[in-house]
């Protein structure tokens, strides 16, 4: 032990930071698989057929499925979700019920992003008119559920929102409708349909990771080296013996 003196303080340090950075790289290397099984999955069920609105009520897990749909969209009831960055400039996604002939649900359909470069003036948009056959996909938000906020309920329409929880809009307009979201693909009656599937890559997990991992061995390398000089230097002391 007399090679190796780092000291009481330096080790306390070490001791309280090394497991917390090591913690931290191995969660974004598990955040990294986590987004790759997403990835997979989405990329699966893009290419799979779409089910019904009925069949997509059975099922438990309904994230990215496909879902065909046939109907009209309500223009006088929409909303506006806020706060949405496209290539730097903000704007909204337009959010329209829907109702689907075949359930006899209305659906809240995500018709994409639109651009809103002047915050006095509510952004325009048309709705397609007459009964349409659409394709789109169940969105699950992660984390906390989509809610409502206050001020919702003021009067006019479109209603501009941050976040939105479906189930609360067919309680407001007193219609039976799927409690989920639904985002179109890409055709006549969207506007920019390009949502991420994650909002970080896995390559950008796996390069937090390595820089966890190497904070964590500089600190290591530090404590050691630290060690090893204190040790060095004790063993180079002059003794002072009474003569």
């Amino acid at each position: 032990m007399s090679a190796f003196r780092p000291g009481l303080l330096p080790s306390l340090v070490v001791m309280a930071l090394l497991p917390l950075l090591l913690g931290l790289g191995l969660w974004q290397l598990t955040r990294a698989e986590e987004k790759r099984a997403l990835l997979a999955m989405h990329e699966s069920r893009r290419l799979a057929e779409p089910v019904t609105v009925a069949q997509l009520q059975r099922r438990q897990d309904r994230a990215y499925v496909r879902v065909r749909l046939h109907g009209r969209f309500d223009a006088e009831h929409g909303l506006l979700l806020d706060n949405r960055i496209r290539g730097g400039r903000a704007g909204v996604e337009v959010l329209q019920p829907f109702y689907d002939q075949a359930s006899g649900l209305w659906l809240l359909l995500n018709r994409g992003w639109r651009p809103w470069p002047d915050r006095r003036v509510v952004p325009a948009f048309t709705t397609p008119e007459g009964a349409l056959s659409l394709t789109a996909w169940a969105y699950v938000p992660p984390g906390e559920p989509f809610q409502l906020p206050r001020g919702a309920d003021a009067p006019g329409w479109p209603r501009l929102v941050t976040t939105v929880e479906p189930a609360a809009l067919w309680r407001h307009l007193g219609r039976a409708g799927l409690p989920q979201e639904l985002r179109l693909e890409a055709g006549p009656a969207t506007f920019q349909a390009d949502w991420p599937v994650v909002a970080m890559s896995p390559d950008k997990h796996l390069g937090y990771a390595v820089q966890w991992f190497a904070l964590a061995a500089a600190l290591l390398g530090l404590f050691i080296y630290l060690g090893l000089h204190n040790a060095r230097e004790t063993r180079h002391e002059p003794s002072h013996r009474p003569a």
